[in-house]
C-alpha cells in the first residue's frame, strides 16, 4: 500500500501527545499512584493546575486520532478481502507486540522493585482479562481490537452510504458525546436506570463514531485545502480551549479530587474532544507533500513499538526532570515528553535491526 504522507505525521504527532499525556499525569496523581493517574488526583499548586490542563488537555486527541488513522486506512475492508483474511492481518500486526508486552511490564519491574512477586503472577495470571497493574496504558488496545472487529461488519454499509446517511450517523454520534455532560447535570436521561445502561443512542456512541468520520472525510468531503485548513484551526483552538477548561476550572489546588470528575472533558468521546480531534484531523489532510522526511517515515513505521514501551521510559525522566533537577512544571511536562519520545524512538530503531524484531515492536 502506498504510503499515505499527512498520515505519518499524524500518527508520529499522536504518539508524541500520548507521552505529553502520561507526563502531566505525574503533577496531578494522588499520593499512591503510579507513572499515571489513579483513581484519585491532588494539584500541588496554581502552576500544576494550569500546566496539567494547558499540556493534558490539548493532547488529549492522542487516542481519537489513532483511531481515526486507522479507520482512514482500513475502512471499508478491501474489495475481495473476506472477513477472517482482514482479522488474520490484523491478528498478526497487532498481538504479539501486545503479548510480549504485557508480559513485560507484569515482570521488568521486579528488577528495580516497582513491584513485588505476588503482583508479578497476579498480573501474569490475568494477562487473557485484562492489562497488567503498570501498563494502564495499554487499555487503548482493547477498544482498538473493537473498532478492528467491526470494521468487517461495518464495511458493506460504509461502501454504499451517501454523504447525507453518513453525516446522520455522524450527528447521533455528536449527540452521544454530551451525554456525559447531560449525565451530569439532567442525571439519567433516554432510557438510562440503574438496570439498564444501553440508552437509545448507545449504538451510536464510542470509537464507531470516529470510524464513520474518518470515512466521511476521506471520501465524502469536499472542502478544497483553505477551507480545510481555516476550519480545521477554528474547530482545533475552540475545541483544546473547552477541553483545557474543563479540567482547569476543576481541579482546585490542595483538595482530593476523583480522578474521572475532574476528567470529565477529558473523555475522549466528548463533543469538545471530537471537535479538537476533527479540527486537528482536518489540518493535518492539508498537508500536499510526495514524501514525507525519512525520520518522520521511521517514527511513524516505529511509533507502535514507542506507545508499547512508553512507560518504561517514563519513570527515569520523571525522576530526572521532576525530582532530581526540579524544574517548574512548565518545563518538566515537555522535558519529560520529549526525553521519553526520543529514548523510545533510539530503543524500537535498535530493535528493528534484529531479525524478527516485527514480533516484538510491530511493523
Amino acid at each position: 500500500m502506498k504510503r499515505i504522507v499527512f498520515l505519518d505525521y499524524v500518527r508520529v504527532f499522536a504518539c508524541f501527545l500520548v507521552m505529553v499525556v502520561h507526563a502531566s499525569e505525574n503533577f496531578y496523581g494522588a499520593p499512591g499512584s503510579t507513572d499515571m493517574a489513579g483513581p484519585q488526583s491532588f494539584l500541588a499548586n496554581e502552576a500544576d493546575r494550569l500546566w496539567v490542563a494547558v499540556y493534558d488537555g490539548f493532547s488529549r486527541m492522542a487516542v481519537p486520532l489513532f483511531m481515526i488513522v486507522s479507520a482512514f486506512l482500513l475502512a471499508p475492508m478491501k474489495e475481495g478481502q473476506t472477513m477472517w483474511q482482514f482479522y488474520r492481518q490484523r491478528c498478526i500486526r497487532i498481538l504479539p507486540p501486545f503479548f510480549i508486552f504485557m508480559i513485560l511490564y507484569s515482570t521488568l519491574p521486579m528488577l528495580w522493585g516497582q513491584i513485588d512477586g505476588e503482583t508479578s503472577i497476579k498480573d501474569l495470571s490475568r494477562i487473557l482479562l485484562n492489562f497488567p497493574t503498570l501498563a494502564g496504558h495499554l487499555w487503548f488496545m482493547y477498544p482498538l481490537i473493537s473498532l478492528y472487529l467491526f470494521i468487517p461488519i461495518i464495511s458493506p454499509w460504509l461502501s454504499k452510504a451517501t454523504a447525507k446517511e453518513e453525516r446522520f450517523f455522524i450527528g447521533l454520534f455528536l449527540l452521544t458525546t454530551c451525554m456525559p455532560y447531560l449525565n451530569r447535570w439532567c442525571g439519567e436521561v433516554w432510557g438510562q436506570c440503574f438496570w439498564n445502561e444501553y440508552h437509545m443512542l448507545w449504538y451510536f456512541s464510542g470509537y464507531l463514531g470516529y470510524l464513520v468520520l474518518a470515512h466521511y472525510i476521506r471520501v465524502h468531503l469536499t472542502w478544497d485545502r483553505t477551507k480545510r485548513l481555516a476550519i480545521g484551526f477554528v474547530l482545533m483552538v475552540v475545541g483544546a480551549a473547552l477541553t483545557i477548561y474543563s479540567f482547569y476550572i476543576q481541579a482546585i489546588p490542595g483538595e482530593l479530587h476523583t480522578t474521572p470528575v475532574i476528567e470529565i472533558g477529558w473523555a475522549f468521546c466528548t463533543i469538545n474532544c471530537v471537535i479538537l480531534t476533527a479540527g486537528t484531523f482536518l489540518m493535518f489532510t492539508c498537508i500536499d507533500r510526495p514524501k514525507a522526511p525519512k525520520l518522520i517515515t521511521e517514527m511513524s513505521k516505529l511509533s507502535y513499538g514507542m506507545y508499547l514501551m512508553h512507560i518504561f521510559w517514563l519513570g527515569l525522566w520523571v525522576t530526572v526532570f521532576k525530582q532530581t533537577l526540579a524544574l517548574p512544571t512548565v518545563a518538566a511536562i515537555p522535558c519529560i515528553a520529549v526525553s521519553t519520545f526520543a529514548s523510545c524512538y533510539v530503543t524500537t530503531k535498535i530493535l528493528s535491526l534484529l531479525p524478527g524484531s516485527k514480533w516484538i515492536i510491530g511493523d
